[in-house]
C-alpha cells in the first residue's frame, strides 16, 4: 500500500472511550445508554471522550448482544392495483435490509376498501407484532382498530393514506391536497383557453388520501379556472373494469369533456376507453403513480401528466420510523418527508 493509499476508517469502540475516559467500560456503557447511578464529573468526562473518538453506538450489535428483535406487519390492499404491487416489492426489499437491524416485516394483503375487513385484520393481529404500517381507510371503525393498537403498546404508522384522528405514530406519504392542487394547475394550463366539463375518478372517497387530492383539486380549478366546470367525483374503487365502464359513460354523455383527473387508480380502463373512443387526443388525462402501464400510456400520449410518489421511499421510511420508535431512536423529519414528483413525457426516469 502506498502512502497515499486510503486508509480504513476504524470505529471508535466503548472500550477506546473507557481508556480515554479513564473509567470501567460499565461506567461508559451506563453513561451512554442513560442510565442513572454515575457521578456528574464522570459523566462529563465520559462524554468529552465520546465527543473525541466520534463514537457513536453499533444499535443493531446491541440488539444482537441483547437478543432483542423486532417484529412488523405491513398491511397492504389486495388486488392487481399496479402501484400497491410495486410497493409490495418495495417492502420486500425492505425486509431483507430491515432483517440485518433485527427487524422482520411480515406482509398481509386485505381489501382496504372494506372498513369491516381492514379493521377486522388489525383486531387479529398477532400480538408478536411491535409495529404495524397499513394503508389506512378513514373510517371509524378502522379508527377504533387503530387506537386499540396503540393503547396495547403497538406502534401503527399509515402509510399512503392517513387516519389522522386515530392514534397513530407518524403518517408516511405524501401531501395529498398538494398533489390535488398541482394536478388541477397542470390540467388548467395544459387547458388554456379551453371550456367545458373535467371529471374526477377516484378509487374510494373513503380513502383519504384520494378525498384530499380530490378537494386540492376542485380548490384550484373552482377558483382559477373558471370556464372548467367539474363534474360529481366517481368512485372507480382502483378497479380497471369499472373505471373502464365509467369513463366510457363519460365520454358517451359528455361531448364538452375536456379533462380527466384520476386520483385513485384504475388506469387501464381509462385508457382503455379513451382509445377506443377516438377522442385520447383531444381529453386531457392526469393521474397518479408512475407504473409500467401509466409509463406507455404516456409514451404514447394518451396520458399527459403523472403525479408520483416513490414506493420504495415510502417503503424504507415506514421501516425505519417504526424501528426507530422501538428502539427509542430519533428519526430525521426531512430524511421521512415524501416529495411530490411530476412527470411528463420528457423527462420520464
Amino acid at each position: 500500500m502506498t502512502a497515499s493509499a486510503a486508509q480504513p476508517v476504524v470505529r471508535a469502540t466503548l472500550e477506546d472511550v473507557a481508556r480515554a475516559a479513564g473509567v470501567s467500560l460499565a461506567t461508559v456503557d451506563r453513561v451512554v445508554n442513560r442510565r442513572d447511578g454515575v457521578r456528574a464529573k464522570t459523566v462529563a468526562r465520559v462524554e468529552a471522550a465520546v465527543a473525541k473518538l466520534g463514537y457513536r453506538a453499533d444499535v443493531a450489535a446491541a440488539r444482537l448482544a441483547r437478543g432483542q428483535s423486532f417484529r412488523f406487519a405491513f398491511v397492504l390492499p389486495s388486488g392487481s392495483n399496479s402501484f400497491m404491487t410495486n410497493l409490495t416489492e418495495q417492502v420486500q426489499r425492505t425486509a431483507e435490509w430491515l432483517a440485518g437491524q433485527r427487524g422482520f416485516i411480515d406482509i398481509l394483503h386485505v381489501d382496504v376498501f372494506d372498513p369491516d375487513v381492514l379493521a377486522g385484520a388489525l383486531e387479529t393481529l398477532s400480538p408478536a407484532y411491535q409495529g404495524v404500517a397499513v394503508i389506512a381507510l378513514d373510517h371509524p371503525r378502522v379508527r377504533a382498530a387503530i387506537d386499540e393498537l396503540a393503547s396495547r403498546g403497538v406502534a401503527v404508522v399509515t402509510l399512503v393514506s392517513d387516519a389522522p384522528s386515530a392514534r397513530r405514530l407518524h403518517y408516511v406519504g405524501i401531501d395529498n391536497p398538494a398533489a390535488g392542487r398541482t394536478a388541477a394547475t397542470l390540467m388548467g394550463r395544459f387547458l388554456t383557453g379551453s371550456e367545458g366539463t373535467v371529471a374526477v375518478i377516484a378509487g374510494s372517497l373513503s380513502l383519504r388520501d384520494h378525498t384530499e387530492r380530490q378537494y386540492g383539486f376542485h380548490q384550484i380549478l373552482s377558483s382559477e379556472y373558471p370556464k372548467l366546470r367539474t363534474l360529481p367525483v366517481l368512485e372507480g374503487r382502483d378497479d380497471s373494469d369499472r373505471t373502464r365502464e365509467l369513463t366510457a359513460a363519460l365520454l358517451a354523455r359528455h361531448a364538452d369533456l375536456r379533462g380527466i383527473y384520476c386520483c385513485g387508480a384504475g388506469n387501464r380502463g381509462i385508457a382503455d376507453a379513451l382509445e377506443a373512443s377516438g377522442r385520447a387526443r383531444e381529453v386531457v388525462w392526469i393521474t397518479h403513480e408512475l407504473t409500467q402501464h401509466t409509463r406507455r400510456f404516456l409514451v404514447r400520449g394518451t396520458l399527459d401528466a403523472i403525479i408520483n410518489q416513490d414506493a420504495g421511499h415510502e417503503a424504507r421510511s415506514a421501516a425505519r420510523v417504526l424501528l426507530a420508535h422501538c428502539s427509542g431512536e430519533p428519526i430525521s423529519p426531512d430524511q421521512e418527508r415524501i416529495r411530490i414528483d411530476i412527470f411528463l413525457r420528457d423527462n420520464l426516469p
